[in-house]
């Protein structure tokens, strides 16, 4: 599969020595560049799709008239994260 060029950018240089003043041995320019535009392009993709879970989540109240209280709701999301990370987890991360 033959590789695309990514537009060329005009920085300030002074925004351009900051970028590479924070390069990792052996780590270039463009692949610092292109890792922040694919997590870039991960992350608007991700919260679309979260964005758009939520609106056919109100849809679906909205149709139904069911709900479910913010405090199950809180106490169910506890749980998973008690199940992921230990007894108390969330609990001890909210108090922190």
């Amino acid at each position: 599969m033959k590789t695309a060029t990514l537009p060329p950018i005009r920085v300030e240089p002074k925004f351009r020595e900051e970028m590479e003043s924070v390069l990792v041995a052996g780590e270039t320019l463009s692949s610092f560049i292109e890792g922040a535009a694919r997590r870039e392009a991960h992350y608007r993709k991700v919260h679309g799709e979260f964005l758009a879970r939520g609106r056919a989540s109100l849809a679906n109240a909205r149709e139904t008239g069911k709900t479910i209280p913010a405090q199950t709701a809180i106490a169910e999301l506890d749980k998973i994260i008690d199940a992921k990370f230990g007894t108390g987890s969330a609990r001890k991360r909210e108090s922190n």
